[in-house]
């Protein structure tokens, strides 16, 4: 069975937003939302990489429901849009202004 090249995506996100925020971020001493801005850029990277080599090259198209994308607009907007609710919830709950930069 393969599986869709959109769910690939959002699979390999979702794999890697919840190892960062249930394993990786819980366990970081002294957490600012400085250190995880600079673990999410690596993380989005770790996404791109996968991501481009498993489509790089191939033509194939993503819908993204309003218009069709390649996969690097695709992953970098799906990874945004996933990570959004989830990293509101890590900032409330582990005392993180998300909105205030002036504060790390």
């Amino acid at each position: 069975m393969s599986l869709p090249p959109e769910a690939q995506i959002l699979i390999l996100n979702a794999v890697i937003l919840a190892v960062a925020y249930f394993g990786i971020y819980p366990s970081v001493r002294n957490l600012t939302r400085r250190r995880i801005m600079v673990a999410d850029l690596v993380l989005t990277g770790l996404s791109l990489l996968v991501a481009g080599a498993l489509f790089w090259g191939t033509g194939v198209e993503f819908s993204l429901l309003l218009f069709s994308t390649n996969w690097l607009v695709f992953t970098v907007l799906t990874m945004f849009l996933m990570e959004l609710p989830l990293g509101w919830w890590f900032a409330r709950r582990h005392g993180l202004n998300p909105f205030g930069l002036d504060q790390d």
